[in-house]
């Protein structure tokens, strides 16, 4: 999840705390999801402002992220996703010995799982609506039988750090077998939040199944983190990788910007096969693995290649550089639930909103509503008894075409007198000192669609949904 616009720079504690795990069989595991609180504010226009900013900074983290078939039984895992205000979705997962039940941030644009950890957790700037940064839920490693110190020699240690973390392990005799140094302290930036722990092995308790010597993070230190993530990524830290997820799907429920009862339901498929059938209903569209080396963090995000946007039956032109990543691993589109409202660079941008404008050029543009809410274009169509909003609509390789009900793109923002455009972008024009992907398709966007990764076959599935 992201946070506010600035480098947060960590003095780390080292804690002494007494800090023990086998297979994987096929089965599937549901969980709940739901929306994460947002900062107060007296006015509406402030928490939009504040969305648009944690997505631009979001979508700068995920460009310039810091370098770190057969037809077996699978089953099912379901878990609740509930929507928060701060326009987070969080899943409840229950870790150690006995079990113990924390909320997670489900976000698909990182990898590390990690939870608010031990009475000394301090998270500066989470005085959130309904969050009191005093009694953020933590895990307690002293209460669980199951917990032990990632050792500085654990090949999961390396995921994390890269394989020569062994040299930074001062305190091993190079031959000895039997050293105890744990695994360096992580630092992890989310955009406009951060967070600081180390790492463990721990039980990951499902009603039909338990995961050991899962590795997750230990955080003592956080800013604007309220809650732990849960990573979803592609990387071999993420959930999905260490549980042998074959896929997983959610639905997102609508929300606007207020924290709700309502939830829906994430599925994690798991075991060793899938087959190739597709889910009834759905489009879909390969994943494209982004495996330029000038970056090697892009390879834990879901790319996939958007071949054309469509604003009404408009194709607007992008340039090809900024749909398909080029020889530096820039460019391209990813699947991100951790952003709020989709991002585009500058120039992809451009020529969408310029659209949107002529193709409504019948409606009085509200210049103030886009300076305090960060949004634009915006129209004010107060006095109209009919209003005429042309679709948006993107086009996958393949030809699966994602066409945004209304609701997904345009919003009315303070009051019914103004409709503003929900996709954001900033002030930098082309990729230069930009580069990462140039479109990142936000939780927004994604609201009342079926959501379906499919790992075992390489693809990404969607169709609108009723998801309460």
């Amino acid at each position: 999840m992201a946070s506010l616009p600035f480098i947060f720079f960590l003095s780390f504690f080292i804690i002494s705390t007494t800090l023990t795990s086998a297979g994987v069989a096929a089965a599937t595991i549901k969980l709940s999801l739901s929306p994460f609180p947002h900062p107060s504010s007296s006015h509406p226009y402030q928490i939009l402002n504040n969305l648009v900013t944690s997505s631009v900074a979001r979508a700068h983290h995920l460009k310039h992220p810091k370098a770190k078939a057969d037809n077996t039984t699978s089953s099912l895992l379901r878990a609740s996703l509930f929507p928060h205000s701060y326009g987070g979705y969080t899943v409840s997962l229950k870790f150690g010995t006995p079990p113990q039940t924390l909320p997670f941030i489900m976000d698909t644009g990182s990898s590390l799982s990690w939870f608010p950890c031990t009475s000394r957790y301090l998270c500066s700037q989470c005085a959130f609506p309904n969050v009191d940064p005093a009694k953020i839920p933590t895990f307690a490693p002293k209460l669980s039988s199951s917990k032990k110190l990632v050792g500085c020699r654990n090949p999961k240690c390396s995921w994390l750090f890269g394989p020569d973390v062994a040299s930074r392990c001062q305190d091993c005799e190079p031959t000895s077998e039997n050293c105890t140094q744990t695994c360096p302290p992580y630092l992890i930036q989310y955009g406009l939040g951060s967070t600081a722990g180390l790492l463990l092995v721990e039980n990951l308790v499902f009603p039909q199944k338990t995961f050991q010597d899962f590795l997750v993070g230990c955080s003592i230190l956080s800013n604007r983190q309220p809650a732990g993530i849960a990573g979803f990524g592609r990387s071999a830290e993420s959930l999905p990788s260490q549980l042998g997820l074959k896929k997983f799907s959610y639905c997102l429920v609508s929300r606007r910007f207020d924290d709700t009862g309502v939830s829906s339901n994430i599925m994690l498929e798991t075991g060793s096969g899938s087959g190739d059938a597709k889910t009834p209903g759905l489009s879909y569209t390969p994943f494209y693995r982004n495996q330029v080396a000038s970056n090697p963090n892009f390879k834990e995000f879901y790319y996939v290649t958007l071949r054309k946007i469509l604003v009404g039956d408009k194709h607007v032109k992008v340039p090809y550089s900024y749909l398909v990543p080029g020889s530096d691993g820039n460019g391209g589109t990813i699947v991100d639930s951790g952003s709020t409202f989709t991002f585009m660079e500058r120039p992809v941008f451009e020529v969408v909103s310029k659209e949107f404008e002529k193709q409504m050029g019948n409606y009085r543009r509200a210049r103030e509503i886009e300076n305090i809410s960060g949004l634009a274009p915006c129209f004010n169509i107060s006095g109209y008894t009919s209003i005429k909003f042309p679709e948006l609509s993107f086009q996958f390789k393949g030809g699966a075409k994602m066409a945004l009900p209304l609701v997904n793109y345009f919003s009315f923002v303070g009051d019914d007198k103004v409709a503003c455009l929900m996709i954001v972008s900033d002030n930098v024009v082309g990729q230069g000192s930009h580069g990462g992907p140039a479109i990142i398709l936000g939780s927004f966007q994604q609201q009342n669609y079926y959501i379906e990764f499919d790992m075992a076959n390489n693809r990404f599935g969607w169709a609108e949904r009723r998801c309460a």
